[in-house]
């Protein structure tokens, strides 16, 4: 079964950070969670393989709250 883009997003950024998913909320700051720029881009890389090839960096480094990752990814695909 396959997962809602925020709930796949949210489980792609929770294995990074090596925490259960459901702890990060819709608009925390990623940053403040403890994700960094190479986990970002480890993330863009990830995301542009399966289907947003347009994805970049910035974009998720602007504002990195899943809300905002989300409305990202959707326009990417």
């Amino acid at each position: 079964m396959t997962l809602p883009l925020e709930e796949r997003i949210r489980a792609d950024v929770a294995e990074l950070l090596g925490c259960d998913p459901a702890t990060i909320g819709p608009d925390d700051d990623l940053l403040d969670l403890g994700l960094d720029s190479v986990r970002i881009m480890s993330l863009v890389e990830r995301w542009r393989a399966e289907g947003s090839p347009d994805l970049n960096f910035p974009d998720l480094a602007d504002e990195p709250v899943l809300r905002r990752w989300t409305e990202l990814l959707r326009a990417a695909r």
